[in-house]
């Protein structure tokens, strides 16, 4: 298990170190754009306040601290975590003038803060890559303060037959892009591998229950291509 662990950990790795400059780039192509909508849609459903601090994990380049930060009128803090340090220096450099925003190395398994110190914790397009869901979303549950909420936008499963042949045929095409794009298909197929083989709504939801977490929802988009869930520690 260690060793599968260990595996996962490098090949995760070592696929963003291979895209982190063409990221934002390919997650355009890849979702003809919609990405942007549906994060937008999780910023909506947080409908944060003024001075509610936020740690995005899994962050990238930092488009949900963006969003996040023009919702709070430049008046939160913002935490912003990554395991690869070439996307946390992509994040800063397209952020730079948002004083307000901090890029900080770590994992979803095990974040380097006190307990109960965030009112929102979000997580985007990054779960499925965790070593250990169960782990990541305990440690989500743990930084979060009473009352704060955990939010996961995450590929997940189509449950309209025929959205699912045209996106499952569609997803034959991203490695393709990959290798035009970046030069390389590996990243793109052990992607497109990752949403195949990742938990349904019903199944994260129960994660997120057996870590303490309640009023556990899900909200399908564009028919379970993508879902974000939601929970509060309470």
């Amino acid at each position: 298990m260690q060793q599968n662990l260990q595996q996962k950990k490098g090949l995760v790795e070592n696929v963003f170190n291979k895209v982190f400059d063409k990221y934002d780039l390919m997650n355009d192509l890849m979702s003809l754009g919609i990405h942007r909508i549906w994060k937008k849609e999780l910023i909506y459903m947080m409908n944060p306040s003024i001075g509610q601090n936020l740690v995005d994990v899994a962050c990238g380049t930092g488009d949900i601290a963006k969003l996040f930060n023009e919702a709070t009128n430049n008046k939160s803090n913002i935490f912003c975590v990554d395991p690869n340090s070439k996307m946390l220096s992509e994040g800063r450099k397209k952020l730079k003038s948002l004083k307000n925003i901090k890029f900080i190395k770590g994992n979803a398994e095990k974040l380097f803060f006190p307990n109960n110190t965030f009112d929102f914790y979000t997580i985007v397009f990054g779960l499925r890559n965790t070593k250990n869901i169960s782990k990541s979303i305990s440690e989500a549950y743990r930084v979060l303060k009473k009352g704060g909420r955990f939010l996961c936008l995450e590929f997940s499963k189509v449950e309209n037959s025929n959205l699912n042949f045209f996106y499952k045929n569609y997803s034959k095409l991203i490695p393709i892009f990959g290798q035009m794009i970046v030069g390389d298909k590996k990243p793109y197929e052990y992607l497109v591998n990752s949403i195949d083989e990742f938990i349904n709504q019903k199944q994260l939801i129960e994660i997120m229950k057996k870590n303490n977490f309640t009023n556990c929802v899900y909200k399908n988009l564009n028919g379970g291509v993508v879902a974000i869930h939601s929970g509060w520690k309470i």
